[in-house]
């Protein structure tokens, strides 16, 4: 189980984390402060989510996600950056590729670009993106032809690139970023068709989420083998990553006072099967798993994550047995 990779997600808002505190400044600070207390104990990489409102459609606190990161940049000094994952409507391809490098030479080579094709329509109406919310198979033939845009402009100077949906001619992108051989392109996503031939096609990293079964990450991953061997790739270069929201405590009496919120009506063993719940015993054996299904690399989530015992006890008692 060597070399396995940690990052975690920072309350930024959308998941109603921030609002136990008044005042954006505080907020805002918190939000660093959890990466910066992330660095500290060990984990790989910091991330955010690109979403413009809550999960909820209350007027609360939503940081944006590139903005934010560029000051977690200078806060930090060793944890990669990526986002979960930047909405690809969002945002004009070329820009996110400029902004990368931007972002990747304020923290001395960390960023990377995380790129999915966008679902919550109600951001896409809420913000006047176009209307009505794009069907999927435009959002992924958008996505594909985004993802070789990127993947251009931070390889290159100088960049064209003709497809249905974006149009780049001659773009200069100096500098490309300041990582070598490249900032590296995540897409989230497990759609096996379309999605993950994607991936085989053009990026560095998947990205899987909300599930702890083994067998689900087994055969995506399967799938995404297949795919290369169609393209040609090296199933090996490409880093497997899964996201996961976490909700682990000391015994318990710790895990039912925390997980007792969110069932809505459902048990335990229902909320486990899409988050990673237990003590820190059993979430080495949960991990464990899906790092023997293939997984290299996770991206969490800690509920309560602006108090950081959650982190920390994590980072204590359980990454340990899974470097």
């Amino acid at each position: 189980m060597a070399g396995i990779r940690w990052g975690a997600i920072l309350p930024q808002g959308w998941r109603l984390d921030l609002v136990h505190l008044a005042d954006p400044a505080e907020q805002f600070e918190a939000m660093v402060e959890v990466g910066r207390e992330a660095e500290a104990l060990g984990f790989d990489s910091v991330w955010l989510y690109d979403h413009l409102q809550p999960v909820q459609a209350e007027p609360e606190t939503t940081f944006e996600c590139w903005t934010s990161l560029a000051a977690v940049a200078r806060e930090t000094r060793r944890v990669e950056l990526g986002q979960l994952v930047t909405c690809n409507s969002y945002r004009n391809p070329a820009l996110v590729a400029k902004m990368a490098a931007t972002l990747d030479a304020a923290s001395g080579g960390r960023a990377i670009v995380g790129l999915g094709a966008g679902w919550d329509g109600r951001e896409y109406e809420a913000y006047g993106y176009p209307a009505p919310h794009p069907p999927v198979g435009e959002r992924l033939q958008r996505l594909g032809e985004a993802a070789q845009v990127v993947r251009t402009m931070l390889r290159s100077p100088r960049s064209t690139f003709e497809g249905r949906y974006y149009r780049v001619r001659d773009a200069v992108n100096v500098p490309v970023g300041v990582r070598r051989p490249h900032i590296p392109l995540l897409i989230g996503g497990s759609g096996e068709k379309v999605t993950l031939r994607l991936v085989a096609e053009h990026a560095d990293a998947c990205n899987l989420t909300d599930h702890t079964d083994p067998q689900f990450y087994r055969h995506k991953l399967d799938v995404l083998a297949r795919h290369c061997d169609d393209v040609g790739r090296d199933y090996d270069d490409i880093l497997r990553t899964a996201t996961l929201s976490v909700f682990v405590a000391p015994d318990e009496s710790g895990l039912q006072r925390m997980t007792a919120p969110h069932l809505d009506g459902r048990s335990r063993a229902e909320l486990a099967a899409h988050n990673a719940v237990g003590t820190p015993e059993q979430l080495v054996e949960t991990f464990g798993a899906l790092v023997d299904a293939g997984i290299q690399s996770f991206v969490l989530y800690f509920h309560e994550s602006t108090r950081l015992e959650s982190m920390r006890l994590f980072a204590r008692e359980v990454m340990p047995h899974l470097r």
